[in-house]
């Protein structure tokens, strides 16, 4: 579990599964993703996040307002499971209920996990990427202290080439 000012990162439990169906399946949450997600679809997401704390030792935490104790969605590292010139590599990454947006708390988040990722001894480089639409997410990129060029750009393998999601932007940033 990691704690900042707003929020608190944790484990997933059954609880999270409907507010996180309802992020999943927010047109405006997943504007850059292929679709959005079912409630089967997310529970099998949050099987595999669980999956990679286990055999990763990290992985996507629900993220919770310490406020209110309200799940908005997740914030954490991952292991990308596609072949790309940059792999392997751990990702960053966050996915918020839009009724979350604007607020700061994605980069908040963020930091936190970079904090507790950086203080792990084998862990020399973090890395982000999105659809290159996604402007928003850059924006999260850029105010953690992550860095792009555009040499690393790549089209996403997963989607086909003339699919406007397929153009992806690589963002790094190295254990300081």
């Amino acid at each position: 579990m990691l704690e900042t000012d707003r929020l608190i990162l944790r484990r997933w439990t059954e609880a999270d599964v409907d507010p996180f169906a309802a992020i999943n399946a927010d047109p405006k949450v997943m504007e850059y993703f292929p679709a959005p997600l079912s409630e089967e679809q997310t529970r099998q997401m949050i099987g595999r996040i669980e999956d990679g704390f286990q055999t990763n030792g990290f992985g996507l935490y629900a993220a919770e307002l310490k406020e209110t104790a309200e799940m908005i969605g997740f914030i954490g590292c991952s292991i990308p499971n596609f072949e790309a010139p940059f792999m392997p590599c751990i990702e960053i990454g966050w996915r918020l209920g839009s009724a979350y947006w604007g607020k700061g708390l994605a980069p908040e988040g963020a930091l936190a996990v970079l904090a507790d990722m950086f203080s792990r001894p084998d862990i020399e480089e973090i890395v982000s990427f999105t659809a290159s639409l996604n402007k928003k997410s850059m924006s999260v990129m850029k105010k953690i202290g992550m860095s792009s060029d555009a040499r690393d750009n790549f089209f996403h393998p997963k989607l086909p080439k003339d699919n406007p999601l397929s153009p992806h932007v690589l963002y790094r940033l190295k254990k300081q």
